[in-house]
């Protein structure tokens, strides 16, 4: 009796806290549009607004440079660089400013290979982004049928208490009128105190599930929600070969990679133009207002630079070989993963359809535990059973309240689970 009366004051307590904090009213609706605003999504969109800079970057090559400068020089009469270079001029005293200005031509789809495998790269960190949703989503998902379920489970407990109360009050009041033994008394004890394991169980239970959800919100300073129930999913299909196919589509982490395949194949070309020549038009013009006399007062002069690849050492023979590894690489890592997705999309159709078929025999189970109770009840009341038989079907009933009361939010879960290995989850 003490320790019942110290749970329902503990109870009285966490009640009257959770009274004096704001509880937050969600369907599971609202709980993906606060998700989403998670930091980890957050990051991931940032980093796909840098990776959609570095085609701008690459791409700037195909636009003239102009650059204006200033120049003034103080000089010995008749200087001459002497070392230094193959070039021997003369150094005048002279103040020049003019402009310069160089555009390149072509280097024979070099830089364009590049700044297309740049944005294929940025198209696959946005398909990080997707993962990092779908991630989010699925925890969130996750916690809210947990909390769900805990709820469920603290029901099953909390009854369960209640219960063998009833039964250790009225076996004791029998013990006292000599009709039943001190040994029914402690056997009725024994499951009480069970039952209140269960329930301190699942009071912290709940209380982590609270928290995991709160993580996955993005708002770990609130820890008081009323959830509601969420529809059972539609039927699953026949065949999961529809599944399969979907996914092989849909998964952002096959998207992501199929664009890093590509873009491997696009740095692989842009390597391979190595090898060819570049040409740039470079040209300047400006004025010297002051300077010796050899010096003329304006000049101006364009021309064409053309450089052409002879010998280096090999380095561009391998980097061209990497590029050609590395896109062989990309290839295989899609194959891998295809494989991995269709194990993935078939475990989790398996799991889903078990967890389904165990909504249906949960049911069937309590019903037959709470018959056996019934029976048992009755049997001991009469005097034709022991107080074993009767605690063994309570623990017969509690198992199947609470496999009852959990199969329902198993299945949801499993059904967003295969919503997520098939890439439909965003």
């Amino acid at each position: 009796m003490r320790g019942v009366g110290a749970i329902m004051v503990a109870a009285s307590i966490l009640g009257g806290a959770a009274r004096g904090q704001d509880t937050l009213q969600l369907t599971l609706a609202a709980a993906h549009k606060l998700a989403i605003q998670n930091p980890q999504i957050v990051a991931s969109r940032y980093m796909a607004e840098a990776a959609a800079q570095i085609p701008v970057e690459i791409g700037s090559a195909f636009q003239p440079t102009l650059f204006g400068s200033v120049t003034g020089v103080g000089a010995d009469s008749g200087s001459r660089i002497a070392a230094g270079g193959l070039n021997n001029p003369v150094i005048y005293n002279r103040l020049g400013s003019g402009i310069s200005v160089s555009q390149l031509v072509t280097d024979f789809g070099r830089t364009g290979n590049l700044v297309q495998s740049s944005k294929l790269r940025a198209q696959a960190q946005q398909q990080v982004t997707e993962i990092a949703r779908a991630q989010i989503l699925l925890q969130t998902d996750r916690a809210y049928f947990g909390v769900l379920r805990a709820q469920s489970v603290l029901k099953v407990a909390q009854q369960t208490v209640s219960a063998r109360q009833l039964v250790v009050d009225q076996v004791t009041a029998l013990a006292q009128s000599l009709l039943k033994s001190q040994l029914d008394v402690s056997f009725a004890k024994v499951n009480l105190a069970d039952a209140m394991l269960l329930l301190a169980s699942a009071q912290n239970d709940l209380s982590s599930r609270l928290a995991d959800l709160a993580t996955a919100l993005g708002i770990p300073g609130q820890t008081h929600y009323t959830l509601a129930e969420e529809p059972m999913p539609d039927l699953l299909p026949d065949q999961v070969m529809s599944l399969i196919s979907e996914a092989i589509q849909k998964r952002p982490e096959l998207s992501g990679l199929r664009l890093e395949r590509e873009a491997a194949q696009r740095f692989e070309q842009a390597e391979r133009a190595l090898a060819y020549p570049s040409i740039g038009l470079v040209g300047t013009a400006g004025f010297a207002p002051a300077a010796q006399q050899a010096i003329p007062g304006h000049f101006g002069a364009v021309g064409v630079n053309l450089n052409i690849p002879v010998f280096n050492g090999g380095l561009y023979k391998a980097r061209r070989s990497e590029a050609e590894f590395r896109t062989r690489a990309a290839a295989e890592n899609v194959k891998d993963l295809e494989n991995r997705v269709v194990r993935d999309v078939r475990v989790a159709y398996l799991n889903a359809k078990t967890a389904y078929e165990r909504v249906g025999l949960t049911a069937q189970l309590l019903d037959q535990a709470q018959l056996a109770l019934d029976l048992s009840q009755s049997r001991y009341d009469l005097g034709l059973s022991s107080i074993i038989e009767l605690s063994q079907a309570q623990l017969n009933l509690t198992g199947a309240q609470i496999a009852s009361a959990s199969s329902k939010y198993d299945y949801q879960l499993q059904r967003a689970l295969l919503d997520y290995q098939v890439g439909v989850l965003r």
